[in-house]
């Protein structure tokens, strides 16, 4: 029986990595064809093709692999480890360990940074928001959302000092934007997502973009009159000029600088045109409903492909 685990866990690893290896070059298409086009994409296009390799692969190993595997291979006529497979799966090994490291290096990163952040900081009544806020006794211009488990608004002494108080309510609501959309929690996945993906100058184009399209929805979300909008608009351009943006994903902090060019930022919240909505749930649903009684009806039939190209692989690599 240990026999039969090690040989399917060497297996799972192998389809891990093959996958994520043949989602990555799609993914890789997909965003520089999406990349041309003068229609911005939403930041959960972004999200999910950044994350596409990573949770494609790992879902066809738990739903479609693995119990192939348990069903139709004998237990008792196990085969051996062949080079190939074994190298692929210590590979997949490799990657999925990189990524726990990313992951924690940025949680720790950013932990660090927060608590140095903290120990100079003092309670800050915010109107219009009930997020625990904090002035920091620092020099550097920063106002930035902290946190995935306990969210926190950090802002430095010149930001405070440089925004009236309708700026500055409008920037905290920008930031209140990226709190109900769970951005940190997103700059964690995306840090910490096990693919081929996070090696290529693609994936970072993609950070980007996504980090862009996240600051404008939150743009949206605090600009709901036009006067809100006239006051970050104001806001951006003002602390903007206190310090060049830096954009980031390498830790779970949304800054109010953090992505997009700040000059389309403010060109869009000056627009008194309405933004285009992005909702389409009644068009998803739809669509999700024969699709996924066509996935349940082909499950079966999928399985027994699924152990025989598996079969395939095992008697045909060396």
């Amino acid at each position: 029986m240990s026999a039969f685990l090690l040989h399917g866990t060497t297996l799972a690893f192998a389809w891990f990595l093959l996958l994520n290896a043949a989602a990555t070059v799609a993914v890789t298409v997909v965003a520089a064809w999406l990349s041309r086009r003068e229609r911005p994409a939403s930041p959960a296009l972004w999200l999910s093709l950044r994350l596409a390799p990573a949770v494609l692969s790992l879902a066809f190993v738990a739903i479609v692999f693995l119990p192939s595997y348990w069903r139709f291979e004998p237990r008792e006529d196990v085969e051996g480890f062949d080079l190939t497979l074994t190298a692929l799966a210590l590979l997949a090994f490799t990657v999925i360990g990189a990524a726990v490291a990313r992951g924690v290096i940025a949680w720790r990163r950013a932990a660090r940074r927060i608590e140095q952040w903290m120990r100079a900081s003092r309670p800050l009544a915010l109107a219009g928001t009930s997020m625990p806020a904090f002035a920091i006794d620092t020099a550097a211009p920063v106002m930035a959302l902290v946190g995935v488990l306990r969210p926190r608004l950090l802002i430095t002494r010149p930001v405070l000092d440089a925004l009236t108080d309708e700026e500055l309510r409008a920037a905290s609501a920008h930031e209140l934007g990226h709190w109900r959309a769970f951005d940190n929690l997103k700059r964690l996945a995306m840090r910490a997502a096990p693919d081929l993906l996070a090696a290529t100058p693609a994936a970072r184009a993609i950070e980007r973009r996504w980090a862009a399209a996240a600051e404008h929805a939150a743009d949206r979300i605090a600009g709901e009159s036009g006067r809100a909008r006239c006051a970050l608009a104001s806001a951006l351009v003002k602390v903007a000029r206190l310090t060049p943006p830096a954009t980031s994903i390498a830790e779970p902090i949304s800054a109010l600088l953090d992505g997009g060019d700040i000059t389309s930022r403010v060109q869009r919240l000056l627009d008194d045109a309405p933004a285009a909505g992005e909702g389409r749930s009644a068009r998803w649903l739809a669509l999700a409903i024969p699709a996924s009684a066509l996935i349940l009806g082909g499950y079966a039939p999928l399985l027994r492909l699924v152990h025989g190209v598996t079969e395939m692989l095992v008697n045909t690599l060396p």
